[in-house]
């Protein structure tokens, strides 16, 4: 039956119908192909895939038949992952796909573009077709004048490439004659399978498989094929193939009594140079073991290789598919508590903090629910967003890392700070007085609509880090589009960010100082804080030095305040005698933090380090390398990165590409310290370091983002001196150096 629906799926010989009748629809009709052009630079070629039918993502493939045009990178879709019986673990499409694809022109380059297109489908039924190419002619504008990179002779060749990929039915073999295979037994417990391979066809290693379907008590051993020859496959990838013969020994393993007589199926499968691949195939062949036979012969153990790595994200997103509804719930809010002091959740610490203090009347039963309405806003808020990435494939709080919003948010800070501070009862008239008193007592005061604004505010401007659980939920809600599930886990993952929360604003409300003269310096601690609030935020929109010179500001009028420069009584208490020390040293840092703005300083922890810097310069040559970190080439567009890519290949050099932007913490936390260490210098030093700073999120970003379906910075991609992305080596959320050293050693092999 196998054998033919081999030759059922050969439809460059004989029409599919005449086999199954009207149930197999032909190729055109199933996937109905049409292409148009989008503002004169981008081919749109669109499949209406009739029901029952489906695509392969991974066989889309297209190509400019006119001297002159090139076409770019298909931006493609995700799809939906699933497990096909025919190629494994793979994306599909049903319905319809739509496709974009960059055209490029020479300068004298045709109006007209002739395009081939190829791809590759299946039938619900069990049947899946050889790969379809489908041709179109569009109309172009003008052709403009700049030179394109394209090469008159490289389109020629691609030309007949297809020429010759198109080649005629009759030239194609039947699966048996193409592959033709024998079974000898050489001893009592191993047999030799040889294929013979016609001329103009190779087989894939990673597809032999091989089972006894008849013979009591025999049973195929461990097989280990011998290495073939590494190719990158059209249809799959980096592969390992043979051509004209290869021998297989095959263990078979015999009970006591086993049957003389088996019968041995073997699965495989194998393409033609000329562009068509079969469908994965199977050979039945019988044999005997004789009385003659040697009893045993050597069989050589299958070398043990490394499994490969699994990316946590990957991980955590199969995890995800496969777990049950309670496991997901629970690991996810284990992952949030894990997540509670990073700097995507603890500056949520003071901004709840605030809302409790400025309650009046408050109890321990109001705190809790006050508490409680910020952390579920602020987890609805995570899951909301976290879903839109997730089948939109764009980053909701990505969009709010916008100068005009996080300043709209820094104002409400001072706001807040200002009448922590006492001054709207000093200094403003009594009309902005009622204002604002007003605002506060019913948004910002401890209310339960303004905790609820607050949570929603802060899970969108304050902390949109990127991490592998969230990015594990937010890829198992792209490939599978289960907004359900995902959104659970999601809002687990929130909730175990916000328990702590919900702890400390309780807690808070019941040990904070309700009335008195020492309730002012607790509201001037809280004002301070959100006033630092404030400057972290505006760090993301603003010049490193200006951050430095406002944290100095900060940090020296507080030491004032605390009573630096003034001078003790006599017979001052303890905690006098501290407050003031405390504050002179704020005073220091402050000086020492202005004294780094004006020299081009970017660290708060390194405020001097623009002078060090200026001073190492002028020493050995080397320590200025060291001093200034990684140095990185900047790439706005994946144009950019096929470029690079391409040129670190030609030189056999890898590459990492670091995805960052300014509003994204981890990322300057990987600046200021990941990046600094010797360790990881060291082993990133025959590697080409690409940074895409994707802080304008513009639709170049986007794109750049897409194309390896991620959903926001910090994200390290890996690319080995053959120019292959290492997949599995991806990492998402910010890394330590140790842990990020040995990483690279292992992706790089060093």
């Amino acid at each position: 039956m196998k054998r033919l629906l081999a030759l059922i799926l050969l439809l460059f010989t004989l029409p599919a119908h005449a086999f199954l009748g009207d149930e197999l629809l032909e190729p055109e009709k199933a996937f109905a192909f049409e292409a148009s052009l989008q503002n004169g630079d981008t081919l749109v070629a669109e499949w209406r895939i009739a029901d029952g039918y489906y695509m392969y993502r991974e066989q889309f493939a297209f190509e400019s038949q006119t001297d002159g045009i090139r076409l770019g990178t298909p931006r493609i879709p995700a799809g939906t992952v699933k497990e096909d019986e025919f190629f494994g673990r793979v994306e599909t499409y049903r319905n319809h796909i739509r496709i974009e694809v960059p055209i490029e022109r020479a300068s004298g380059a045709p109006n007209r573009l002739e395009v081939k297109a190829r791809s590759q489908g299946c039938a619900d039924i069990g049947v899946c077709y050889p790969p379809l190419f489908q041709t179109a002619s569009l109309d172009l504008p003008a052709a403009p004048r700049a030179t394109s990179r394209g090469n008159g002779a490289v389109n020629a060749l691609s030309q007949l490439a297809g020429s010759i990929g198109g080649g005629s039915a009759d030239e194609l073999l039947e699966p048996e004659k193409a592959f033709m295979l024998s079974v000898e037994p050489i001893s009592q417990n191993a047999v030799l399978a040889t294929w013979t391979i016609a001329e103009g066809y190779y087989l894939y290693r990673d597809k032999l498989a091989f089972r006894v379907t008849e013979g009591a008590g025999n049973r195929v051993g461990p097989v280990n094929p011998p290495e073939g020859i590494k190719v990158e496959d059209e249809f799959f990838g980096l592969t390992e193939t043979y051509r004209h013969e290869v021998q297989i020994l095959v263990p078979i393993l015999r009970e006591e009594g086993a049957s003389n007589r088996v019968t041995l199926e073997a699965d495989y499968q194998g393409c033609a140079d000329l562009g068509v691949c079969y469908p994965p195939l199977t050979q039945t062949v019988s044999f005997e073991f004789t009385g003659d036979l040697a009893a045993s012969v050597d069989i050589p153990a299958a070398p043990e290789r490394a499994a490969p790595p699994v990316s946590e994200q990957d991980r955590i997103a199969a995890q995800l598919a496969d777990g049950r509804l309670w496991l997901v719930v629970l690991a996810f809010f284990g992952f949030g508590l894990l997540l509670t002091f990073t700097p995507c959740v603890f500056p949520m610490i003071p901004i709840l903090s605030n809302i409790i203090i400025g309650q009046k009347n408050l109890t321990t039963r109001k705190a809790f629910f006050i508490s409680l309405v910020f952390v579920l806003a602020m987890a609805l808020t995570y899951t909301v967003a976290g879903v839109f990435a997730g089948l939109a494939g764009a980053n909701l709080q990505a969009a709010f890392q916008n100068p005009w919003i996080i300043g709209a948010f820094v104002a409400v800070f001072i706001a807040l700070a200002m009448s922590m501070f006492g001054f709207y009862d000093l200094q403003m008239p009594s009309a902005i007085q009622t204002r604002l008193s007003n605002l506060s007592n019913k948004q910002e005061g401890g209310t339960f609509i303004g905790a609820g604004i607050m949570g929603f505010l802060s899970a969108l401007i304050v902390g949109p880090c990127v991490t592998a659980p969230l990015v594990g939920a937010l890829l198992y809600i792209s490939q599978t589009g289960d907004a359900f599930l995902g959104g659970l886990a999601l809002f687990s993952l929130s909730m175990g960010m916000g328990a702590p929360l919900l702890v400390i604003g309780t807690a808070g409300g019941k040990i904070l100082p309700r009335a008195g003269a020492w309730m002012d310096p607790v509201k001037a601690v809280f004002g301070v804080a959100l006033l630092g609030m404030g400057i972290w935020l505006l760090e993301r929109v603003i010049p490193m030095p200006v951050a430095l010179f406002l944290w100095g500001a900060l940090l020296i009028v507080s030491g004032i305040y605390m009573g630096a420069l003034q001078s003790l009584a006599p017979g001052a208490s303890g905690w006098r005698n501290l407050w003031k020390g405390l504050g002179l040293v704020l005073l220091v840092w402050g000086v020492l933090l202005m004294i780094g703005a004006a020299s081009g300083g970017r660290d708060v922890f390194k405020p001097l380090s623009g002078l060090t810097a200026t001073t190492v310069v002028s020493g050995a040559p080397g320590a200025a390398t060291q001093a200034q970190g990684l140095q990185f080439r900047k790439i706005d567009s994946l144009a950019d990165l096929e470029r690079e890519v391409a040129s670190a290949s030609a030189a056999g050099q890898p590459v990492m590409l670091d995805f960052y932007a300014d509003w994204c913490v981890d990322c300057v936390r990987m600046e200021r310290t990941t990046f600094q260490d010797a360790g990881v210098i060291q082993a990133l030093s025959g590697a080409v370091l690409l940074k895409a700073d994707v802080t304008a999120n513009n639709s170049d970003h986007r794109e750049l983002m897409r194309h390896f379906n991620l959903f926001g910075p910090p994200a390290i991609v890996f690319y080995d001196a053959s120019g292959n992305e290492l997949r599995d080596y991806r990492i998402v959320g910010y890394t330590p150096a140790a842990r990020f050293t040995q990483h690279v050693n292992n992706a790089f092999g060093g």
